[in-house]
């Protein structure tokens, strides 16, 4: 598929700007896939390609988390293990889709990601724990089904992983978040590993996006104080809202 330098001044600012969402308060794939569908990408390819990007900026992450020793391995590796099934069949699924269904996919899932955005609550962390045994397995059951969706679609899987290991399998916030980054880098690679296979992946965007979605990381982690929230949810329902728009027309025959 062919590129054009306009196709990059659209992609790769708003997938820095993703990098920065992601690193103040997570759920950077809601403005990072988008951008690579108002660039004009047929679904299947924006959606491999943007796996590529945002595995490139989500590589540091569990590095860093644990170094603050915020990730139980026992527990991440039985999540890690369920959440690549997951991944990998959601990526099979994406793929055995037409453009045009996958667009009314989306006409559903979208204003659906918005009140999510617009209403969602903050994590307070304060569950009473269950047994080690019952938050694995509960823990297990997350990462397979959300992992199906980070394959599938994904913006979001972060934020909806982090919700669930805490109020669902009660894992304690520190903890749920270290897991949350050792998932999401997973099924980020096993689904991109799907689509490098299919040939859906465009590595030179892909990869130069990745590098300012690196660098939006790298801002958003050193520079931005906890105001910097504020802007996170106008920015992502902005995003959606153009994007809705976009994918409505084209189902009308305006563009």
């Amino acid at each position: 598929m062919a590129l054009s330098w306009q196709q990059f001044i659209i992609v790769c600012p708003l997938v820095f700007l993703a990098g920065m969402v992601d690193a103040i308060a997570g759920g950077g794939g809601l403005i990072s896939l988008p951008a690579y569908l108002i660039a004009g990408l047929p679904t299947h390819f924006a959606i491999a390609t943007n796996k590529c990007s945002s595995s490139m900026g989500t590589t540091m992450a569990p590095w860093r988390y644990a170094q603050d020793g915020y990730i139980p391995w026992r527990q991440a590796a039985c999540c890690v293990g369920c959440a690549i099934l997951g991944s990998c069949g959601g990526a099979q699924l994406a793929l055995h889709l037409s453009d045009a269904v996958f667009q009314v996919i989306m006409l559903v899932i979208l204003p659906l990601t918005a009140a999510y955005v617009l209403l969602g609550r903050s994590l307070d962390g304060t569950r009473p724990p269950y047994s080690l045994l019952r938050t694995t397995l509960l823990s297990m059951c997350v990462a397979l089904v959300i992992g199906v969706y980070d394959g599938f679609y994904g913006p979001g899987t972060g934020t909806f992983l982090l919700l669930f290991l805490t109020g669902v399998a009660h894992m304690e916030l520190a903890k749920a978040n270290g897991v949350t980054k050792v998932i999401n880098l997973t099924t980020n690679l096993s689904a991109l590993a799907v689509y490098l296979y299919s040939g859906k992946v465009l590595l030179l965007l892909g990869v130069t996006a990745g590098l300012f979605s690196i660098a939006g990381n790298y801002v958003g982690t050193r520079f931005f104080d906890h105001g910097g929230k504020r802007f996170v949810k106008p920015v992502m329902l902005l995003v959606l809202v153009i994007f809705f728009a976009k994918v409505l027309l084209e189902q009308l025959g305006v563009v």
